[in-house]
């Protein structure tokens, strides 16, 4: 993919996966360092995210859960995005929630906690939402 078009790739995911994920980071970061809302959605979104290979968006966001699980709860505002947008490429609760039990072994039984917890706070939000 072009660099060009990495950032209309990670757009298009971005916003069907977290709506409004780089207006948000734009009103909150942009004036203090400009252009760091694109950035997230060419980078992360665009070059990775969308990356055709062996690896479906699911698996991928799989891949992100746990990486974001072993790090610990300082994460959590982040890992909430990701576990939205895992249920959202198909996910289901006890993929995402296995995932995360897994990484007990890798990032200890805290971090374990911390990120089940926030699992949890979002598929409250789901249940919420639905009703």
């Amino acid at each position: 993919m072009k660099p060009a078009d990495t950032y209309v790739a990670g757009k298009a995911i971005a916003d069907e996966l977290a709506p409004g994920l780089e207006e948000a980071l734009a009103k909150r970061y942009d004036t203090l360092v400009p252009g760091l809302s694109e950035t997230v959605v060419n980078v992360p979104w665009g070059h990775f995210y969308a990356r055709e290979g062996a690896l479906d968006l699911k698996t991928r966001l799989l891949a992100t859960v746990a990486a974001l699980a072993v790090q610990g709860g300082q994460t959590a505002p982040q890992l909430k995005i990701i576990v939205a947008s895992a249920r959202q490429a198909g996910a289901s609760r006890e993929e995402i929630a296995e995932v995360i039990f897994h990484m007990a072994i890798y990032g200890g039984f805290p971090a374990m906690f911390n990120a089940m917890s926030t699992a949890m706070d979002v598929f409250e939000a789901e249940e919420a939402q639905a009703q």
